[in-house]
């Protein structure tokens, strides 16, 4: 075995157990029937951020398989990401993001700071292009909060891994087959003055507004989370009940 001494653990599969992370090679289109999940959102308040994502799983956009999948995930204790794309290689990025960060802080004795979070994330999406190049693909929507900063921030990716932090002036972002209507949605109502709840409020809005016209995107109930000084919070149930 490879000797390894850095304090990544993905890092330390990627050179040791490569088998563990390893993509399909190639470029060629494979016809799947994979299980997609859309719509994720994310949103800036006054002293943190929200982020969220419905809980329905397709084959092709138009059939339902499962109405109660997770798609957001709490990664440390001041991060979480939402995952959309094939639902089995999101799932499985999702953890292994999270066994990351927390590997990283046993071996360093501290956290990774939030944009080398971001940064540990964009690394795993460029690593899974070529699954992507045939349908595999991962677009999560990542959220944090700098205690040394007091300030929240979100990042997007696109399909190579790069890295996106949105500015001040459009403090909100959406991803999945609903994103438009979410996005649309965002730029009629979103203030960045508002409250946590407001936040959360506005969130499931947005899903709902998605889940109106995008046969992708439902579930009665949404997973929505907060993550600020006080750490990452679950939504209230009552904010989280889908619209009929």
């Amino acid at each position: 075995m490879r000797e390894y001494r850095g304090s990544s653990f993905y890092e330390f599969l990627s050179q040791c157990h490569p088998n563990s992370i390893k993509t399909p090679e190639g470029s060629a289109v494979v016809e799947l029937q994979i299980p997609h999940g859309t719509t994720i959102v994310a949103l800036k308040y006054k002293g943190g951020a929200v982020i969220g994502g419905d809980r329905r799983a397709t084959i092709g956009g138009h059939m339902i398989i499962n109405e109660d999948i997770i798609k957001v995930f709490q990664t440390d204790d001041y991060s979480a990401m939402a995952i959309a794309g094939a639902f089995g290689p999101s799932v499985k990025m999702a953890r292994l993001f999270q066994t990351e960060l927390e590997h990283y802080e046993k071996v360093e004795g501290v956290p990774l700071t939030l944009e080398g979070k971001a940064m540990r994330l964009s690394a795993m999406i460029e690593q899974n292009l070529p699954a992507a190049m045939q349908g595999l693909t991962v677009m999560p929507l990542f959220v944090g909060f700098d205690p040394g900063k007091g300030e929240a921030k979100i990042f997007e990716y696109d399909i190579t891994g790069g890295t996106f932090s949105k500015p001040l002036e459009e403090s909100f972002s959406c991803s999945g087959s609903g994103q438009e209507r979410a996005h649309s949605l965002f730029e009629q109502h979103y203030s960045m003055g508002m409250t946590e709840e407001e936040a959360f409020r506005l969130a499931a809005r947005a899903l709902d507004f998605a889940k109106k016209r995008d046969a992708a995107t439902g579930g009665k109930r949404y997973i929505i989370k907060s993550v600020s000084a006080k750490g990452v919070r679950d939504a209230p149930a009552e904010l989280t009940k889908a619209a009929p």
